[in-house]
């Protein structure tokens, strides 16, 4: 835990917009700047105490609440925070767990590969009608041309 409760940077934000708020009623009349620039400082220096009280009550919340669970619950790790000490819990898993997880994780390492083969051969299967289409293409194309050069035999006939 720190001083004061790991609260320290709210104790120095808040006594920074403290001074900030009791220096502006006294520089008011010094200067009309000096007006705007408390107006800007002091509801942000407040802000910010805010922030840092709300931010570090959350960090402590979720520090004293931590529990990382893996898996299916096989370890878990839980801290408490009870004045200062922490306490560790952790549960090892057992070896027929851990033997049954890594079945079915082979068994799914396995569904993937055959996925993998079933879409390596349909890529290569598309990449034939590709081939086979471009091939039509050319086909088409070469059709096309000789269709036009007989249409311009003829019209020189004539």
């Amino acid at each position: 835990m720190g001083y004061l409760g790991n609260q320290l940077a709210t104790v120095v934000t808040g006594a920074f917009a403290a001074v900030l708020t009791v220096l502006w009623p006294i520089f008011i009349d010094f200067a009309p700047i000096l007006d705007f620039v408390f107006i800007m400082a002091v509801p942000i220096t407040w802000f910010l105490t805010f922030t840092c009280w709300i931010s570090q009550k959350s960090a402590d919340y979720m520090h004293s609440h931590a529990v990382a669970t893996v898996g299916s619950g096989e370890v878990t790790n839980q801290s408490h925070n009870d004045g200062g000490s922490t306490v560790v819990t952790t549960k090892k898993p057992d070896i027929p767990e851990l033997q049954q997880v890594q079945k079915e994780l082979t068994a799914d390492l396995n569904e993937l590969k055959e996925s993998l083969k079933l879409k390596d051969s349909e890529i290569e299967r598309l990449n034939r009608q590709i081939d086979n289409l471009q091939t039509l293409v050319q086909i088409e194309t070469l059709k096309t041309e000789l269709a036009n050069l007989k249409m311009l035999a003829s019209k020189q006939k004539k």
